[in-house]
């Protein structure tokens, strides 16, 4: 006799990641180009992987501090204080977590209570909402999409409600590439001293990327500091992403608080990724390096993207654009479908970034010229393909016949978890 477990319902009614759904399908074409991914396409700098080798080599191989290596949150109080003049001690207001994204959900789980609201500018990065879930509390979206994804106060005021608790920003944000500008920051902080019972996360992961002039922070804001909670790490500028460390910055009453969550979750970051994170932050060479060379990429995407007629905002950050399939009459993942199936060509669907991001497909830099070249070329062809279907609805040509088994068997094998492998 089996017995019949009862899931959670904050599980059972979250989906798995809809960008690792594309890219494990697109992976399943022998010329698959994979533009879903946010991972640099570079490898670690051999000076980081050297320092975990030579930590290995000492046996550095046991817990360290919960809170992370003294010298790694030394060097991360530096840097914030270089990079965006904000002071931190590393004493008592830094903690090492693993990853950005572990540093999340303790400071979510720390500072929202149950029904609790956090409001989030959409499109925005689609992980945000489990985690927000998970604790119980609300993720209440707004739309930036018709304000070339700037947020105003006034977006802000129609937002707000009395269950608000925070606001999540995230600046270069993914997946649109816009970076929050001084207007906006303005504006933004004008809203916050209207509201002192919010708080700020900030999720300045893609800090590092930001193309042109200082990445902007409210952490910088004297007025705001006790109440802004900073989340970054060296994932994307450094590329390290498996290497999973990443950074909490706050007031000390509030990392004496999300302390106890991060010790329960996890203890502490991995030791080796601690001493491979410290090297990395000797030197911001390698990041300038990648920065540039993603910025020349979006730069011709963008370009390439306008003269094939799609409507884009111009990226200022990160590795993405997130160009409108709005005139194309097709949902974004229907478009993403199709491109997938006739192209070999994995985007992301816009509505993978809440409802505000449907009639967008978000496509990532993080790949070589070489492969953004060929995308181009086949995108060309798609719209060809397109053009020709005009004369009939788009969308029942694709959802007929053959297009329709292709797309039954991708939202089966989504459903189930596993790659869809198609020639």
């Amino acid at each position: 006799m089996s017995y019949e477990f009862e899931i959670a319902d904050c599980i059972r009614m979250t989906h798995s990641s809809l960008i690792r759904d594309y890219s494990n399908t697109v992976c399943g074409y022998d010329d698959g180009i994979n533009l879903t991914i946010g991972q640099p396409d570079f490898h670690t700098p051999d000076r980081i992987k050297k320092a975990a080798e030579e930590a290995i080599e000492k046996n550095f191989t046991q817990y360290t501090d919960d809170e992370g290596l003294l010298e790694l949150r030394e060097a991360e109080a530096k840097y914030m204080k270089k990079s965006i003049h904000a002071i931190y001690d590393p004493s008592g207001e830094i903690l090492v977590t693993c990853g950005a994204t572990q540093g999340l959900d303790a400071v979510i789980r720390t500072v929202c209570q149950k029904g609790m609201e956090v409001l989030l500018p959409a499109p925005i990065y689609c992980g945000y909402d489990p985690i927000i879930r998970f604790a119980g509390s609300v993720p209440k979206y707004f739309d930036t999409s018709k304000n070339d994804f700037e947020i105003s106060g006034e977006m802000l005021d129609h937002a707000y409600t009395t269950y608000t608790r925070c606001l999540l920003l995230a600046s270069p944000n993914n997946p649109t590439g816009s970076i929050m500008t001084e207007n906006e920051m303005n504006d933004i902080v004008q809203w916050l001293l209207k509201h002192p019972d919010v708080f700020v996360i900030s999720d300045e992961i893609y800090a590092d990327l930001t193309f042109h002039g200082n990445h902007l922070s409210l952490a910088s804001v004297p007025a705001l500091h006790d109440r802004v909670i900073v989340i970054s790490g060296v994932s994307k500028a450094y590329a390290m992403t498996g290497w999973r460390i990443g950074f909490v910055c706050a007031p000390r009453k509030l990392i004496t608080e999300i302390y106890k969550v991060h010790q329960n979750e996890v203890s502490c970051a991995a030791s080796i990724s601690q001493f491979a994170a410290l090297e990395a932050l000797q030197s911001d060479v390698e990041p300038k390096k990648m920065c540039s060379e993603y910025e020349k990429r979006s730069v011709f995407l963008y370009h390439a993207l306008r003269k094939l007629g799609f409507d884009v905002v111009k990226p200022e950050g990160a590795f993405y654009l997130f160009p409108s399939i709005r005139k194309f009459g097709m949902s974004s993942e229907l478009f993403a479908n199709c491109l997938m199936k006739e192209m070999h060509v994995g985007v992301v669907p816009g509505s993978a970034f809440s409802k505000y991001g449907e009639g967008f497909i978000r496509i990532s830099t993080a790949a070589s010229m070489e492969d953004l070249q060929e995308c181009v070329s086949r995108l060309k062809v798609f719209l060809k393909q397109l053009e020709r279907k005009e004369n009939g609805n788009i969308t029942d040509v694709y959802e007929s016949g053959e297009n329709s088994k292709y797309l039954q068997e991708l939202n089966l094998s989504r459903s189930m978890g596993v790659p869809f492998r198609r020639r």
